[in-house]
């Protein structure tokens, strides 16, 4: 996060610097606080709007195409008062934009390998499972006719209980389901029973049916998830009682629609005002980076749906949603 603001800063200043000069050298002899203005509202623009993973093009090339830019200064004092002087800005510019768009397009690779290595894991984790019911399954029947055959009918039903609830925690995430979602779903699952969150997963039919690629199918129900869990596990901490989280889809009039309750602590106004519309903005503690939430909004606006959130009474609410069209 330091980095990222160190570099919004010398981007900022850098440019005023080019601007200063140029002007200068058109004999514009504007103030260099009022120059400053236009340079430090584009910068403020594009932080506020764009993701940018400076680290991902590495330390070494980041310091070049800033020696770059700050050796293209000496230009003006070169160049003659002509049309000429432009070169130098349109240089500054041209590097600038490389910069941003190869950051965006490595740091999206990486998070595109993550994510894969992620659904890989959640895959065969959820089959692992799977595969063992499957291998205990015969066991169970043999302990149950013991316990029938030989009178011990309320054991049986204590069995039988104990049994289902154990089946049905898999099978609410995998019925229907393309592996990597039934892996996603699975996983928050058992991740929300670990921190004692009640869990529903309310499903008419199933969300593979959505007309969303698997990879950003796993963006938004991962993140969506995701941040339900964190905001009932800081609820439960603060109140000391369990925290219920919802997860409906169903389809209604041509529009499949997607709806994620959860119980959340107080969200400030200034954040819950922004979230969903740019990065930066986090429900969360320090440590997080709010990414998650506009990824979000943009998988949903990709696919021409419509995404909507209220926070009312301690509970959040998120709903999507999407066209039936394909």
């Amino acid at each position: 996060m330091k980095t990222s603001l160190l570099y919004w800063v010398l981007l900022a200043a850098v440019g005023t610097f080019h601007l200063e000069f140029l002007l200068n050298n058109l004999t514009w002899n504007v103030p260099i606080y009022l120059v400053s203005l236009p340079v430090i509202g584009v910068v403020y623009y594009l932080y506020k709007g764009t993701l940018l993973e400076i680290s991902s093009i590495g330390t070494r090339w980041n310091l070049i195409l800033l020696t770059m830019q700050l050796l293209l200064v000496s230009l003006y004092f070169t160049v003659e008062l002509s049309w000429a002087t432009f070169v130098p800005f349109f240089i500054f510019v041209s590097l600038e934009a490389i910069r941003l768009n190869g950051s965006r397009k490595i740091s999206d690779l990486t998070r595109s390998l993550l994510e894969y290595e992620e659904q890989q894991e959640q895959i065969n984790e959820t089959f692992l499972i799977v595969r063992g019911e499957r291998h205990e399954f015969l066991k169970h029947v043999s302990a149950v006719h013991f316990m029938l055959e030989n009178g011990k009918d309320k054991e049986a039903k204590r069995y039988l209980d104990d049994l289902v609830d154990g089946y049905e925690e898999t099978n609410l995430s995998i019925k229907g389901e393309r592996g990597v979602v039934a892996g996603v779903l699975h996983q928050m699952y058992r991740r929300a029973q670990r921190s004692g969150i009640s869990v529903v997963y309310d499903l008419d039919l199933p969300l593979s049916t959505l007309p969303v690629t698997d990879s950003n199918m796993v963006s938004l129900i991962g993140n969506l998830l995701s941040n339900s869990i964190d905001a009932c596990c800081e609820w439960q901490k603060h109140y000391k009682k369990q925290a219920v989280l919802t997860l409906q889809f169903y389809k209604r009039s041509g529009l499949y629609l997607l709806v994620c309750k959860n119980n959340s602590l107080p969200i400030p106004t200034p954040v819950l005002d922004e979230l969903y519309h740019s990065y930066g903005h986090t429900t969360k503690g320090q440590g997080h980076e709010g990414l998650g939430t506009k990824m979000v909004k943009d998988i949903v606006e990709g696919h021409q749906g419509f995404l909507d959130f209220v926070y009312r009474d301690e509970e959040f609410t998120v709903k999507i949603k999407i066209p039936a069209i394909r």
